[in-house]
């Protein structure tokens, strides 16, 4: 151990994490990946492709995952999904919340970052009021009122909450043998269903697909394997390298944007730390920007009118909020949470799906009224 130097390690876990940031938000930027757009796209047109895209992308996060658990590589229970307390109420409101939001704001935390890069201006308030309020709720009024209600009711799960440490506390097999085996059948089943039509075959779906799952596998790796010191020089104990919630992290959007306004607005305070999550979010907008300029399709993009502000206010207030609230966003939940097959991740990702398809009834119902 004393040949180790922290602090070159974390260097190197920042740059990983940023160059695989950057090819997220590439990789969105080409394929338009987006969650709120593919529940849209459903709705509004009963177009499945990008549907299929996210749903791919989940099927590698999770085979990756849990191929690294059966490896004896990574444990679930040492990231935030996986712990034995499942905020259910939490993951429920605050997914509600975030779900609803992102359909006001036209976009959830990852896709405003990738906006951002592409040159609109709505998103840039959108991600400076999500984080304003994110952290408003990591840290400030809202962190009160949130650990004085949802939070308070939890479910206990000894062996923790995911499904191979469940499954393995049940039967008697290794938790790690559980994973591996788990998550080939529910990865394969996700493919099978990304299969079965021609638009699930599609070279943009596979791109999307394959690139942001991948990207969340190689996080977890970076984040689990290449940042993990058993015993940290300097206080003995168990480390992750580098990130806000001193356990091991993937892709996430919805605190990190938080804690990148906290580093920028008090960067002369030594305390204040580069973490993947900040740099993560630095990366999104960076990888988006080049494709976009590349491509030809970077373009200046602000309000239509008061209405048009108003309802992207909103949008990012409720995804600060309820991103947290839930432990994640759409890619925090949805993708990293996921693919550790947590109980909370499954509340939290059904709760942002319902709250996007409540939000599209809404703006249906007031289109309508407007007729």
């Amino acid at each position: 151990m004393q040949d180790i130097d922290p602090t070159a390690l974390a260097r190197q876990v920042l740059w990983a994490a940023f160059g695989l940031a950057v090819l997220f938000g590439a990789i969105a930027q080409r394929t338009h990946f987006c969650t709120m757009g593919a529940v849209s796209d459903i709705v509004n047109m009963g177009d499945w492709t990008r549907m299929r895209m996210w749903v791919l992308a989940i099927a590698v996060a999770v085979v990756g995952f849990n191929g690294m658990v059966a490896l004896g590589w990574l444990e679930a229970g040492k990231t935030i999904y996986a712990g034995p307390q499942v905020l259910w109420l939490s993951a429920l409101v605050g997914g509600l919340m975030f779900g609803f939001g992102m359909v006001l704001a036209s976009g959830c935390g990852s896709k405003s970052l990738v906006r951002v890069g592409g040159g609109n201006l709505k998103s840039l308030v959108v991600v400076l009021v999500l984080a304003v309020s994110a952290f408003a709720t990591l840290k400030g009024i809202t962190a009160v009122l949130r650990a004085n209600t949802v939070d308070r009711l939890a479910l206990q799960l000894a062996p923790g909450q995911d499904l191979p440490s469940l499954i393995g506390s049940a039967t008697g097999v290794a938790t790690p043998v559980a994973a591996g085996w788990l998550g080939l059948a529910i990865g394969a089943a996700l493919l099978a269903w990304v299969l079965r039509r021609p638009e699930g075959r599609s070279a943009n779906v596979w791109l999307g697909g394959l690139g942001i799952g991948a990207v969340i596998v190689a996080l977890w790796w970076v984040s689990g394997r290449l940042g993990y010191l058993p015993e940290h020089p300097s206080t003995l104990e168990e480390a992750f390298l580098a990130t806000n919630s001193r356990r091991m992290e993937s892709l996430s959007m919805a605190a990190p944007v938080g804690y990148a306004l906290d580093w920028l607005l008090f960067f002369s305070d030594k305390s204040k730390l580069l973490t993947i999550g900040v740099v993560s979010v630095a990366g999104v907008v960076v990888g988006s920007a080049a494709w976009a300029l590349a491509s030809g399709s970077f373009r200046w993009e602000g309000f239509a009118n008061v209405e048009d502000t108003a309802n992207h206010l909103a949008g990012g207030a409720l995804m600060g909020v309820g991103g947290v609230t839930a432990l994640g966003c759409t890619v925090g939940q949805g993708l990293s949470g996921v693919s550790t097959l947590a109980l909370g991740s499954f509340v939290a990702l059904a709760a942002i799906v319902g709250g996007a398809l409540l939000a599209l009834r809404y703006q249906g119902w007031r289109i309508e009224r407007m007729v």
